[in-house]
């Protein structure tokens, strides 16, 4: 083969990347957030022990992931307060599973910044020491089981290591679209 013939061929492959690399379309975070707005999500407020320390917020960003073992995840961002201390090696977490009328607690823990988080709600801990809110829907209390860097996030895996449902019935704070909203069953009739 001459030089002249591999030149074209890596001129080819060269043209091939490019052409791959602009069919990669790659949203904005603005773009990303309003299509993300539109699916709601249950409000959960995690809080993390670390040490002696404690710290809570409100999170959208939680899912089952096991049955066997019971496994779950949260996605926390790694500018937020609370990143540091999941990274440090005995950290622990509880996600408190908030109910319709606890919207209040939901803005405190997303906003109050210089005030204690924890003087509003009835809080308690169980097994891991994470503060566990005792009149929530529900609560699990969670071992860190792993760590996952993504992008501007880390995903956290729990095992959990123990749970309690205060409130079985009860509907859901839901969050949709920029607000909280009320759970309504398809075979109840519109207020």
């Amino acid at each position: 083969m001459s030089v002249a013939m591999v030149e074209v061929e890596e001129v080819v492959e060269v043209e091939k990347v490019v052409e791959v690399e602009e069919a990669r379309t790659v949203i904005s975070s603005e773009e990303f957030r309003k299509a993300l707005r539109h699916f709601p999500a249950g409000v959960t407020i995690v809080t993390v022990r670390a040490g002696d320390k404690i710290h809570g917020l409100t999170v959208s960003a939680f899912a089952s992931v096991s049955a066997e073992p019971a496994l779950i995840s949260i996605t926390i961002e790694n500018r937020h307060k609370a990143y540091p201390m999941l990274q440090e090696p005995e950290a622990a977490f509880a996600v408190n599973i908030l109910g319709e009328g606890q919207a209040e607690l939901s803005n405190r823990f997303a906003w109050v910044k210089d005030e204690d988080r924890f003087a509003m709600g009835n809080w308690s801990s169980a097994e891991t020491g994470a503060p566990v809110l005792t009149d929530a829907l529900a609560w699990l209390d969670c071992r860190i089981h792993a760590r996952y860097p993504a992008g501007t996030h880390t995903i956290y895996v729990g095992e959990v290591v123990a749970s309690n449902v205060p409130h079985e019935e009860a509907p859901p704070l839901i969050y949709w679209n920029r607000g909280y909203r009320k759970l309504r069953l398809h075979d109840e009739p519109e207020a």
